[in-house]
């Protein structure tokens, strides 16, 4: 009996050491599907920084941006099966997984930016990421792709009356769908690489995104009207292959956790430091920008995808976010 305590104490011994030398010397593939200029970017750039800094080297990080590694569908399959470490992924495709998320894509719900980060730091939004270990996923934080707005290339739009009839590429996410049909837009899911060309090509009107994606993707090349919407808020998920956390001793998931925090920051710093820069820019393009749009009418005209969602997200669940108080 003593034998065997021995030998176990010592396999248990050996195995701590393999799991620390595969641990060692780890490189994070980092993927996310927009450009080098945009916030994405900046938020992968901060969580390099400050893995290898904090590990002193033991872990690197490859960030892959433009797709590089696929659509955003493609990623979060690949930290499925843990040939993508890591990534920085819109809300949007995920709820195809975990259909809960889909709360945060509701149009108007969130006040400003500082409602939408208590929500999402605090309990609605850390229960969230918990459930992204379902799915095989490891949720750190939540860095932002912002307030969206509605381009075009055929008209102002001041009231939804102004949205009818116009093709509208959206991300492949139903409530998306379903909010742009209340507004009588032709809505079409579409991913973002292809999205690219059929505005170049004029196969659709329109698009509707943060200002940043605006200016990144110079989108004022093929859309000559903007208007402030701010129809609804989508925030990104720095994720990670729970393939890959799993691979992690403790201390080096408080590194990447740590890691993932501070990217979240300074996310949403470059975005809020940038938005009246931006705009201007867009402006300076000969973009023709709607700052005050009817607002009051496109809550109204967007009240049936919340009598058709509610109940499924659950009435506590959205009263919760309502009382949610801004830090």
């Amino acid at each position: 009996m003593r034998k065997l305590f021995a030998l176990l104490v010592v396999f248990s011994f050996l195995l701590v050491g393999v799991q620390g030398a595969f641990a060692k010397g780890l490189n994070i593939k980092l993927a996310h599907v927009v450009n080098e200029k945009d916030a994405f970017h900046v938020c992968a750039l901060k969580f390099k920084e400050v893995v290898e800094a904090k590990s002193n080297g033991e872990i690197t990080v490859t960030i892959y941006p433009n797709a590089k590694l696929g659509d955003e569908r493609a990623l979060l399959e690949g930290m499925k099966m843990g040939v993508v470490d890591a990534g920085i992924i819109t809300s949007g495709p995920i709820i195809n997984f975990i259909p809960e998320f889909g709360v945060f894509d509701l149009p108007f719900l969130f006040r400003s930016p500082e409602h939408a980060y208590a929500v999402l730091d605090g309990p609605i939004g850390t229960k969230m990421l918990k459930k992204m270990e379902t799915q095989g996923w490891k949720g750190l934080a939540y860095g932002e792709r912002g307030f969206r707005n509605l381009t075009n290339s055929k008209r102002p739009v001041v009231t939804p009356d102004d949205v009818k009839g116009l093709k509208i590429r959206l991300m492949q996410n139903p409530i998306y769908v379903d909010a742009f049909k209340a507004l009588g837009a032709n809505a079409v899911p579409m991913a973002w690489t292809e999205a690219l060309t059929a505005l170049q090509q004029k196969t659709i009107d329109g698009q509707e995104n943060p200002l940043n994606v605006i200016v990144a993707f110079k989108l004022y090349e093929s859309q000559k009207y903007l208007s402030l919407t701010r129809h609804a808020y989508a925030p990104n998920v720095i994720m990670m292959s729970m393939k890959t956390w799993k691979k992690l001793t403790p201390e080096q998931q408080a590194i990447i956790q740590e890691a993932a925090t501070e990217a979240s920051k300074a996310n949403r710093q470059y975005d809020n430091d940038k938005a009246a820069e931006w705009l201007a820019f867009l402006k300076e393009q000969g973009m023709e920008v709607v700052e005050k749009p009817d607002l009051e009418a496109f809550r109204k005209a967007v009240e049936p995808v919340y009598e058709k969602y509610g109940a499924s997200f659950g009435e506590d669940v959205l009263k919760a976010i309502a009382e949610t108080k801004a830090n």
